[in-house]
């Protein structure tokens, strides 16, 4: 008896020497995805803006960031603020100083955005103009002076980054 009793305590003692044995395979897989995740994303400088297939952006060595403002897009077609389609390019006054399409939606988003604070008032609301570089400059002047007319005065330009050229011609 005394031999059985043994034996079943030491079944026991095997069975519980089992269980609290930890599998963590599956737990190591998902923190290295863990880890890769956030070592791509966290890493990036590069602020991305909605892409169009249609506009073809000028490239530039500028290293200054830009901030996440307004987008006015142009191609040789149309015009739009965001995801919406304000005016095809056909149908733009060529003779007037500015958009009015343009004019009422950048009206619209300013009232819906809100009261400004001083600082922003002297500068004006942020926009930025992601225009094909085959776009005529008239056109780009005519999308300014509306953007200003409706407090859009803090004007960038999208531009693709290319790496800065040596002056003496020689890359180091």
């Amino acid at each position: 008896m005394l031999n059985a009793a043994a034996k079943l305590q030491e079944r026991r003692q095997r069975q519980k020497r089992q269980q609290s044995k930890l599998n963590l395979v599956s737990l190591m897989d998902i923190f290295t995805i863990l880890v890769f995740f956030l070592l791509v994303n966290s890493t990036s400088d590069v602020q991305v803006l909605q892409t169009d297939k249609t506009i073809k952006l000028p490239k530039s060595t500028s290293q200054q960031k830009p901030e996440v403002t307004t987008v006015v897009r142009v191609n040789n077609q149309q015009l739009f603020v965001g995801d919406r389609m304000i005016v095809g390019i056909n149908d733009i006054d060529a003779g007037k100083e500015n958009i009015e399409p343009l004019l009422k939606e950048l009206e619209y988003r300013a009232e819906r955005a809100g009261e400004l604070s001083d600082e922003q008032k002297q500068r004006g609301r942020s926009v930025t103009i992601m225009g094909d570089e085959q776009v005529p400059y008239k056109l780009l002047k005519q999308i300014m002076q509306t953007c200003a007319q409706a407090d859009y005065r803090d004007i960038s330009f999208a531009v693709e980054q290319t790496a800065p050229i040596d002056p003496a011609g020689v890359e180091s």
